[in-house]
C-alpha cells in the first residue's frame, strides 16, 4: 500500500508522557507506514476517531515546522534537559524520513541542547544518522533500541508488513555499536503461540549478541480497543488456529496476568545470561567539556601584566 503524505505545522514538538520510565516523547510524523498488525498506537487513533484499521499507515502526517517549533521548546528556562525519546507513537525512521530528515534535524537541534535522547525503531535507515548521534553522544546520553520480536520471516511478513527484514535492522545495530554507541534489542512484543517458541526467543538473543547489542529485553502482547480489532481479524485470516487461545487469554482485558508474561521473561532472562549479553563497545565516546559560562571565564582568568614592549617598539 502506497502512502500519501500531508505536510502540516504542528504546534508542539515534545509530548508529555505519563506512566513510563521517561516523561517527554517526540514523534517527528503522525501515522506510520510500516502498518504492523499489533501497533498499540491503532488504540489512540481509535480514540482520536481516526482509521485504525487497515487504513491506518496510509496517510502520514509530516509535522513540518517540527524542528523550528523542538528548539523553541528546548531552549525556554524551565526546560529540564529530560531524556527525550524519539518514536513513541510512530516509527522515525519509516519510509518518509528517507525524503523529510526530521528525526535527523531533531537529533542535531537535541544536540546543540545537550539534551538526553534515546530512539525507538524498526528502520535501518538510522545508520544514515550515525554521524550526527555520534555527536549528540559527546554531548549527552543516546541509547537506540532496534525492535525486534521475532527473526521468522513468515510471522513477520505477516504481522508487519511494512517494515525492513529483520536481519538488516541488525545490521544497523551492529553499525551503531562499532561508532560508540549503545544500541539495544527490544523483543516485543511477544505473540502468545507465535513468537513465544523457545526456539524462537533464542534466534532472536543469539542473533542480538552477534550484532553486538549492548542489551536485550522483552514484553508480550497487549491488546487495547483498536489494536485488539485488528490483531486478532488478521490472526483469524492467517493463524485461525490460534483463535480459541487468543480469545480466552484476552478475555476481557488488554494485558496478560504475570503467571503468562513471567515465563516469557525468564526465558529471555536465561538467555541473556547463557549467552553472555554485555556491553561490549570497543568504540567509547568520549564527552566533550561543557561549554565555558563568559562571565566565569572571566572572573578565572589570571591577571595578567601589559607585556614589556619589544625593542622595536620603543624604538619606534
Amino acid at each position: 500500500m502506497r502512502a500519501e503524505y500531508r505536510e502540516e505545522p504542528c504546534r508542539s514538538a515534545l509530548n508529555k508522557v505519563s506512566g513510563m520510565s521517561f516523561k517527554w516523547s517526540l514523534n517527528p510524523y503522525t501515522g506510520c507506514a510500516h502498518r504492523c498488525t499489533f501497533c498499540f498506537v491503532r488504540a489512540f487513533e481509535k480514540r482520536a476517531d481516526r482509521p485504525f484499521d487497515d487504513r491506518y499507515g496510509a496517510s502520514i502526517r509530516v509535522k513540518t515546522n517540527l524542528v523550528e517549533v523542538l528548539r523553541r521548546e528546548l531552549s525556554r528556562p524551565r526546560w529540564a534537559h529530560e531524556q527525550v525519546v524519539i518514536g513513541t507513537a510512530t516509527d522515525p525512521y519509516q519510509p518518509a524520513e528517507g525524503r523529510y530528515r526530521l528525526t535527523r534535524r531533531s537529533i542535531e537541534a537535541l544536540t546543540e541542547a545537550r539534551n538526553p535522547l534515546s530512539i525507538i525503531t524498526r528502520g535501518p535507515l538510522i545508520v544514515r544518522d550515525v554521524d550526527v548521534l555520534v555527536e549528540a553522544a559527546r554531548r549527552a546520553p543516546v541509547a537506540v533500541t532496534f525492535s525486534i520480536p521475532t527473526l521468522d520471516p513468515e510471522i513477520v511478513r505477516r504481522t508487519e508488513p511494512g517494515t525492513a527484514p529483520p536481519r538488516q535492522r541488525l545490521r544497523a545495530l551492529t553499525a551503531l555499536v562499532d561508532a560508540g554507541i549503545e544500541a539495544t534489542v527490544g523483543m516485543a512484543p511477544i505473540l502468545p503461540g507465535l513468537s513465544d517458541r523457545p526456539e524462537l526467543l533464542a534466534d532472536v538473543v543469539k542473533a542480538a549478541r552477534d550484532a553486538g547489542a549492548t542489551a536485550v529485553w522483552t514484553n508480550v502482547l497487549y491488546l487495547r480497543p483498536g489494536t485488539r480489532e485488528h490483531f486478532l481479524a488478521n490472526l483469524a485470516r492467517d493463524w485461525p488456529e490460534l483463535m480459541p487461545r487468543y480469545e480466552r487469554l484476552y478475555d476481557g482485558r488488554a494485558y496478560l496476568p504475570k503467571s503468562t508474561i513471567e515465563p516469557v521473561r525468564r526465558e529471555v532472562a536465561d538467555l541473556r545470561q547463557r549467552l553472555e549479553i554485555a556491553d561490549r563497545r570497543r568504540v567509547r565516546i568520549l564527552p566533550l567539556p561543557p561549554p565555558a559560562d563568559p562571565e566565569q571565564l572571566e572572573l578565572t582568568l589570571p591577571d595578567r601584566q601589559p607585556a614589556e614592549p619589544t625593542r622595536a617598539a620603543r624604538a619606534g
